[in-house]
């Protein structure tokens, strides 16, 4: 089987040995070079670390500069790539600045900017790369602590439990999560209601009309499945818009879990009677 069939995973370390943060410079540097993106699964494996990492500095914002050099991104890639860097851009990105792309990859990128309408910011070298962040400005801000956008009350009313079917009822059904603060302070509440039943219980989650944006990701996707891992006998998700499902989609491949997302709640309670079946043998 040749490099081009698949490609050699790329474990914790060898990701963070990818990834520099210049303090002086305020830039994130990504070394994407020899790297071959088979699939939406590399992909989001590399973007969850890159995330991870951003979040670990305490700094919202950075310059990225990005290595190109022998990067091949697959067709099956494509999407993903797309996605999450677009996503990963509009979170955290004062400018992106990219350098040494072959041929292919530059193709590809210039087509997603016209596309997208992005600046692609292609350069040859990563010297002249750096000297066209230096024109760049600025937008950091101090460190952000958020205001609460929301009181107790906003969450109280959409978590119920039902004992007779141990399923969680969560109504996240027209509920936008701005940032990280939105995230902590509902997921605190899930889990001090959670710890009060002194149980695990079967999530139902609705999300109908959810909005998770950018910079909320990060944060819903960690305590989301720390809560999973915690406190739950099995997950199902239904009403999912478009945006949010593929979104969920991508993460799962790369975090190990099952997206377990059907179009109404009737599938989703089927498919939690399933669950329950797996876990009682019946």
């Amino acid at each position: 089987m040749t490099d081009t069939d698949t490609a050699p995973a790329l474990d914790r370390a060898a990701l963070d040995a990818r990834i520099t943060f210049h303090d002086d410079l305020q830039i994130m540097e990504v070394d994407f070079s020899e790297v071959h993106f088979p699939d939406s699964a590399t992909v989001n494996a590399f973007y969850d670390r890159l995330e991870a990492r951003i979040a670990a500095t305490g700094e919202e914002k950075w310059f990225f500069l990005v290595n190109l050099n022998g990067t091949r991104i697959d067709p099956a890639a494509w999407t993903a790539y797309s996605r999450r860097g677009r996503a990963l851009n509009l979170a955290h990105s004062m400018g992106s600045v990219r350098f040494d792309a072959s041929e292919e990859t530059k193709r590809q990128i210039l087509r997603a900017a016209n596309t997208e309408a992005f600046d692609p910011n292609l350069f040859s070298d990563r010297d002249a790369a750096i000297a066209r962040i230096a024109e760049m400005p600025c937008t950091r801000r101090a460190r952000v602590t958020h205001d609460p956008t929301y009181t107790t009350a906003d969450f109280v009313r959409r978590i119920r439990f039902d004992p007779e079917t141990v399923i969680m009822d969560v109504d996240f059904s027209h509920f936008t999560f701005h940032h990280s603060r939105d995230v902590n302070d509902f997921y605190d509440h899930i889990e001090e209601r959670i710890r009060a039943t002194d149980r695990r219980w079967f999530f139902l989650v609705n999300l109908n009309g959810c909005e998770i944006l950018p910079a909320a990701w990060v944060q819903y996707a960690h305590r989301g499945k720390r809560l999973n891992e915690a406190a739950s006998l099995g997950s199902a998700r239904y009403a999912a818009g478009a945006e949010t499902e593929e979104d969920i989609r991508l993460r799962a491949e790369s975090q190990g879990f099952r997206p377990n997302i059907r179009n109404t709640r009737t599938e989703a309670l089927a498919l939690i009677e399933e669950m329950r079946a797996e876990l009682t043998g019946n």
